[in-house]
């Protein structure tokens, strides 16, 4: 496969999206990145990302039913496509290539 160029944020939204799943519509996927990491998203910042997943083919979206609640207005929810997914797995495998490569010396901290 061709490397997919994805950045960390893309990463992040992507893998929030998933651990949502059912319920990953822009302020949950919001909300959930900023409990889980522990920093904040600007809401300009998600949409920008989750529009460049979807045109890149790694996110797609569908618009929940109306309620009363939000005023008649439609959640977008999304979803990691099975490209998406292959993107994923192969940041993930290179991250992990890249710590078993570290050698033991590259973190032994005892004589600073």
């Amino acid at each position: 496969m061709k490397r997919a160029s994805i950045g960390a944020f893309e990463e992040l939204v992507m893998l929030t999206a998933a651990v949502l799943y059912d319920e990953a519509y822009g302020v949950a996927i919001k909300s959930e990145i900023e409990r889980r990491m522990d920093r904040k998203v600007s809401v300009g910042a998600l949409r920008s990302a989750l529009d460049r997943l979807e045109k890149k083919g790694f996110l797609e979206s569908s618009l929940g039913e109306a309620t009363a609640v939000r005023g008649g207005k439609r959640k977008r929810y999304f979803r990691v496509t099975p490209y998406g997914k292959k993107v994923l797995d192969s940041v993930m495998s290179a991250r992990q290539q890249l710590w078993r490569d570290i050698p033991v010396v590259a973190f032994d901290f005892k004589g600073t």
